[in-house]
């Protein structure tokens, strides 16, 4: 992949502040998947935030023209749209996969709401499950059971963050627990959104939020040991440091409305060296199908073919038809010949 140096030094410095567990993880990946990584989470980092501050639908049309760009080969002048299109262009990655991450993002910007799992699941699926097929591609896998997983994991770690930032997300006016069990624990969910508090019957919702979480999870195990073993060890990190963020959840209570869950370094440490020592076994046998939720996105990865880099087929039959000159020149024309051949 064709990376300048200095765009990935830039997608480096927003992921270090902006994406810390991956950032962390990343050192555990080869470089030429690591690079590719970078720019994949960079550009999903620099999107997100355009959402998150604020933007609504003019930040959103602005996604749409930028991710056009990158598609036409002709990316904006920035950093992570530079390298993001050096990663789509070597990997194949179909455009369907990063519009359906700005789907999730219009999700945001228009207040549609999660009234089951499965529409949490669906969230979940279009703004960490793509990035977790994404990833699975840049490391060369085509497969579609593995590529499910690769989505497994992503919603596993979204449905994490949502269970850490029940408290900040209703702040905002956004609520991605579903909203069946806050009716089914007795929580006016209009009253929760103006007046966000603790109470133990909330704490019951993110502790099945954080059980899907886990099951989630222990379907993406099975698949971590189905990618190529010099992936295995930085993907198995992201999924530890990122799961632990529940089990920290878990450790106060499943209140993450007076106060934010954070791991703490030492233990973020102490997880980093677990993924260094083996991998975790899957909890429960895991059947062929993708998550109902993500299928979609496993169609689009598993139809696509990596092209060849430009000028290679040119290269190819160059090399074909001097090989093909050398052959004749052996049988017909003795050593002076074949000296003529070779150059």
């Amino acid at each position: 992949m064709d990376f300048d140096p200095r765009d990935i030094a830039c997608c480096r410095g927003l992921l270090r502040t902006g994406s810390r567990s991956f950032h962390a993880a990343s050192f555990l990946l080869p470089s030429r998947v690591r690079d590719a990584a970078t720019a994949l989470y960079a550009f999903c980092r620099v999107a997100d935030d355009a959402i998150d501050h604020g933007g609504g639908a003019a930040a959103l049309d602005a996604l749409h023209a930028r991710l056009c760009r990158i598609y036409a080969g002709s990316p904006i002048d920035a950093a992570p749209d530079r390298a993001f299109a050096a990663v789509v262009q070597a990997c194949a990655i179909p455009q369907a996969l990063p519009e359906a991450l700005l789907e999730g993002f219009e999700w945001d910007v228009t207040g549609r709401p999660c009234d089951t799992l499965a529409d949490v699941q669906a969230y979940s699926a279009r703004v960490a499950g793509t990035v977790g097929v994404m990833m699975a591609m840049i490391m060369d896998v085509r497969e579609p059971w593995t590529l499910g997983r690769a989505a497994d994991l992503g919603i596993a770690m979204q449905l994490s963050n949502i269970a850490r930032d029940v408290g900040e997300d209703a702040a905002a006016g956004r609520l991605y627990l579903p909203r069946a069990w806050m009716d089914a624990a007795g929580i006016d969910v209009a009253r929760f959104l103006r007046r966000p508090r603790y109470t133990p019957r909330l704490a019951g919702v993110v502790a099945r939020l954080l059980d899907a979480a886990e099951a989630s999870y222990a379907r993406a195990d099975a698949g971590i040991e189905r990618l190529p073993l010099s992936c295995r060890q930085g993907i198995r990190a992201a999924r530890l440091l990122y799961a632990e963020i529940g089990h920290e959840v878990r450790r106060r209570g499943c209140d993450s409305v007076t106060a934010r869950a954070v791991v703490p370094p030492r233990r973020k440490l102490t997880v980093f060296m677990r993924s260094l020592a083996g991998a975790p076994q899957p909890a429960a046998p895991v059947g062929a199908e993708s998550t109902e939720q993500a299928r979609f996105l496993v169609t689009a990865a598993a139809a696509a073919r990596p092209a060849l880099p430009a000028g290679s087929l040119e290269r190819t039959l160059t090399l074909f038809e001097r090989l093909a000159r050398r052959d004749r020149a052996r049988r017909i024309g003795g050593p002076d010949l074949w000296e003529t051949a070779r150059s």
